[in-house]
């Protein structure tokens, strides 16, 4: 394609499936996320290739524009994408655009989409720990009078919040962008998504710590059921200022 005719979205789904080496091509981004689409939003796609295999594709390996994106990787190292990494929430959520694998690189797709027992078990105890921690500064900045950084430490909280409760369900983190997207579609159980997000919108901006506290104790009950008791245990009475006084 010359400067004056760039390669557009539909001109390399054509390529790509003329072309026997390519194995699967997933689109993810806001165009993988039904209501999300602005003006503004290009086509991030990945182009799987057969291990070994040899295309003239490969010359557009970090072609990006204001319409397309893409990622060119081999059918391994796309496996091995997000795990564990930043991209694995947008893929677990991402579309299938072709698939020559019989359904294959739609059951990667879905393996990224849920943390193994294990895996979401200690992330969910790491961030479980982080998140009492921030808290913790927080309730205690704001009784020893440091507004601003009881706010930011509140604020820290949260993120490790969302990182915990996605982990307890065995699921990536959205990006914050589609956070709300997410929940609505894909309520985390036990909790109402409303209260949720009304309560981490006025943390994050107020450091509420009424609220912290408020929160902490469906957190508490959450963590002790999915069996992270010794985490919290350890904080020993330092979780009394943690819980509404």
């Amino acid at each position: 394609m010359t400067a004056q005719q760039p390669l557009t979205y539909d001109a390399l789904v054509e390529l790509a499936a003329a072309d026997p080496a390519i194995v699967g091509l997933v689109l993810k981004g806001s165009r993988a996320h039904d209501g999300m689409i602005t003006r503004h939003s290009d086509h991030d796609l990945y182009v799987v290739l057969a291990d070994d295999a040899a295309t003239g594709l490969t010359r557009l390996a970090g072609h990006r524009t204001a319409e397309l994106d893409l990622v060119i990787a081999s059918l391994t190292e796309f496996r091995a994408a997000g795990m564990p990494g930043f991209e694995r929430y947008a893929l677990a959520r991402a579309r299938v655009v072709l698939d020559r694998l019989d359904g294959g690189i739609a059951r990667i797709l879905a393996d990224k989409a849920r943390l193994g027992a294990d895996e979401a078990f200690k992330n969910a105890s790491g961030r479980l720990d982080a998140y009492a921690n921030s808290l913790y500064r927080s309730v205690k900045n704001h009784r020893d009078g440091q507004a601003l950084a009881a706010r930011l430490d509140a604020a820290d909280s949260i993120r490790f919040l969302l990182e915990l409760l996605f982990a307890l369900d065995r699921r990536p983190r959205p990006y914050n962008k589609y956070l709300e997207w997410e929940l609505d579609r894909h309520p985390l159980p036990g909790w109402d998504t409303d209260v949720l997000l009304c309560a981490v919108d006025r943390i994050s901006a107020t450091g509420d710590v009424s609220l912290q506290q408020h929160l902490f104790t469906f957190v508490e009950t959450a963590a002790r059921e999915a069996g992270h008791g010794e985490v919290l245990d350890a904080w020993g009475e330092d979780l009394d200022l943690m819980r509404p006084q």
